[in-house]
């Protein structure tokens, strides 16, 4: 499925659209006393050590499309973006960080609609997820806390720790290319 303007619904809603949102709000969180951009991946990148950006193809318009896929390679692609605004600001007072969001429960009586098994597999899989309310708390130290107000550029868990994301995710000429494909979604060449 894809938006309006034709981008891949997962594509345009986990990173283009989060990377345009951003764009759209740096002068004002620069000209704040100490602005701070929150990005989000998943813990389930950790899965997928190897997955990578289809740079030539991130919408999956010639190749089988798989939500999964299409997901994790928004979310990986939102860690480097991270690391890519966090050097293209380190001069100023905003402060990049992203948060690895394990799995979090989910309110499924708003979801009526689900065959039953797929409830009994919820049910099943809300053994090993985290309250909203404990994922919050990383949430809003990020956005609030002293303690990290002047580091940028990190991968966080859920317990406020620093974690190392891919080989991929960090390698430089990685980092540009993604940022090279986001800048044709979208013209981001005000950023510096």
């Amino acid at each position: 499925m894809f938006t309006e303007e034709g981008i891949e619904h997962v594509w345009a809603t986990n990173h283009i659209g989060s990377v345009l949102l951003t764009q759209l709000l740096l002068d004002p969180l620069r000209q704040s006393s100490q602005g701070r951009v929150i990005t989000i991946a998943s813990k389930g990148l950790m899965a997928m050590p190897f997955l990578q950006v289809y740079l030539k193809n991130p919408e999956f318009r010639d190749m089988e499309f798989g939500v999964a896929t299409a997901y994790y390679q928004s979310k990986i692609a939102q860690i480097m973006y991270t690391y890519w605004l966090a050097e293209k600001l380190k001069e100023t007072k905003v402060t990049v960080n992203c948060i690895r969001v394990p799995n979090v429960r989910v309110d499924i009586s708003k979801y009526s609609n689900l065959p039953r098994f797929l409830r009994f597999l919820y049910s099943l899989k809300m053994k090993f997820t985290m309250p909203p309310e404990e994922m919050a708390k990383t949430y809003t130290y990020l956005a609030t806390s002293d303690e990290v107000s002047h580091i940028t550029g990190k991968y966080f868990d859920e317990k406020n720790s620093w974690v190392n994301s891919s080989k991929y995710s960090t390698d430089s000429e990685n980092i540009e290319q993604v940022m090279r494909l986001t800048i044709d979604f979208i013209d981001l060449k005000k950023i510096t």
